[in-house]
């Protein structure tokens, strides 16, 4: 019997999950669940655009303000919810960012407005009116007109590591089934030990 493994399950549930949902609902929304140096908690939809066995990477402005509560208290909480799968998984763990290579070929994927739109916007910071964002947006269209658009030096990605996962599937009478899986990091974020994961079930 193969050890548990929650990710490669996530895997084969964001792939179904991707072929049947559509508008208004998007497999890659996930809430993004952080808090400041004192504790206290925010949380706002955000979209997985990287999975794999090291965890799941987003991306964001550095100054935004999950950003700045990711810096002060590096840990996160995820949450996917799948209401055509009947499914919904959660993952918690430290983050930290990714490489700026990562973030680079990253960037080079993305449309070129939502490229000058990184550069625009001074995420979660006040804004006077739309139409100083408008002008950003010309600005920076102009500053790279016929021209590679790179990418900001405050923009990139964070790499959620998770230590635990939940995977909740709906059943009948609020009798859902829930696995509930954990495991330790070292403290360079390294799998601590042979055995991976651990797996127990939860009452609903």
């Amino acid at each position: 019997m193969s050890p548990p493994d929650p990710i490669a399950e996530f895997l084969r549930a964001y792939e179904k999950a991707k072929k049947k949902t559509s508008d208004p609902y998007d497999a890659t929304a996930m809430t993004l669940a952080t808090a400041d140096a004192e504790g206290r908690p925010s949380s706002r939809m955000v979209l997985l655009k990287t999975v794999d066995q090291r965890g799941f990477v987003f991306y964001t402005n550095y100054e935004s303000r999950k950003a700045r509560q990711l810096e002060a208290n590096p840990h996160a909480a995820l949450t996917w919810h799948w209401p055509p799968l009947g499914l919904q998984i959660r993952a918690e763990g430290p983050v930290a960012r990714v490489s700026a290579e990562e973030s680079d070929a990253y960037f080079t994927t993305r449309a070129r407005g939502s490229q000058i739109a990184a550069w625009a916007s001074k995420q979660s910071r006040p804004l006077s009116s739309r139409a100083k964002l408008v002008a950003r947006v010309a600005e920076m269209e102009a500053r790279y007109l016929g021209r590679r658009v790179p990418r900001p030096p405050f923009w990139g990605g964070y790499l959620l590591r998770p230590v635990r996962m939940e995977i909740w599937h709906n059943q009948l009478h609020r009798l859902h089934d829930r696995q509930v899986f954990t495991r330790n990091l070292t403290a360079s974020g390294d799998v601590e030990g042979e055995t991976t994961w651990h797996v127990e079930r939860l009452y609903p």
